[in-house]
């Protein structure tokens, strides 16, 4: 769990910084940083994506995800949490993104290979080197976005304490089931893919040209594993 309280700790003071500073920013200047935070966040997406090895797996993944996403309703319960965090927490100008913020940082914080994999080693032998890194990069990603998104990014530590922690803790509790996780580990590579395309999707939102319910998606980043190993047991792939 170090790692991802080490985490938790580089969101909330990127975040508090990025809300404090993007105050003072002219609103074409915050504009403009949201729409280069929208195209590196297109990048990243396209980037990890690209990486499958089996098209069809990030497909059935996506397809899947999306219908038991909005059978839980899982973006709405995250606008309805953002909703709860805005009503006690924010006023003025920073109320009327909030929720937004929130969202989206929660989601950029937490589909990645790196908080899987850094949660995986953290929990499993202690190792948060991986999630020490994420936990710079986040802390930085956390001041831009909060600079433009406001102070509702600063209060995504709270999903990824939870998320991450999750992690760590299934991670310790199942030992050796995970057995030797790598970057280059088959389900791994289909959950980066995978993720990789809901990444894709909030640099959309960040850009405004379509209104993607990312949050909906989310289990396809479990399925896609889920899929990969499935097909191994049959010895398919």
């Amino acid at each position: 769990m170090t790692g991802t309280i080490l985490n938790v700790l580089t969101v909330l003071i990127g975040g508090t910084l990025g809300a404090a500073l993007g105050a003072r920013l002219p609103i074409k200047m915050r504009e403009t940083v949201m729409h280069g935070l929208g195209l590196m966040t297109l990048v990243i997406g396209v980037q990890m994506a690209i990486t499958t090895r089996n098209l069809l797996i990030v497909l059935a993944s996506i397809l899947v995800g999306g219908i038991l996403g909005e059978w839980l309703g899982i973006q709405a319960r995250l606008d309805a949490l953002g909703k709860t965090l805005e009503e006690r927490f924010a006023r003025g100008e920073q109320a009327g993104k909030f929720t937004r913020g929130f969202v989206t940082a929660s989601l950029v914080f937490c589909v990645g290979p790196m908080t899987i994999l850094g949660s995986i080693q953290d929990g499993l032998v202690g190792d948060y080197n991986l999630l020490a890194i994420k936990s710079m990069l986040d802390g930085f990603a956390g001041l831009a976005f909060a600079s433009t998104l406001g102070i509702g990014v600063a209060f995504a530590a709270l999903t990824v304490f939870v998320f991450q922690g999750s992690l760590s803790l299934a991670a310790m509790w199942l030992g050796s089931a995970f057995g030797a996780v790598t970057r280059q580990t088959p389900w791994v590579i289909e959950m980066t893919a995978t993720g990789g395309v809901l990444i894709m999707g909030i640099g959309l939102l960040l850009l405004e040209l379509r209104s993607v319910r990312v949050g909906n998606l989310l289990p396809a980043i479990f399925i896609a594993p889920a899929i990969v190993l499935a097909l191994a047991f049959c010895g398919i792939g």
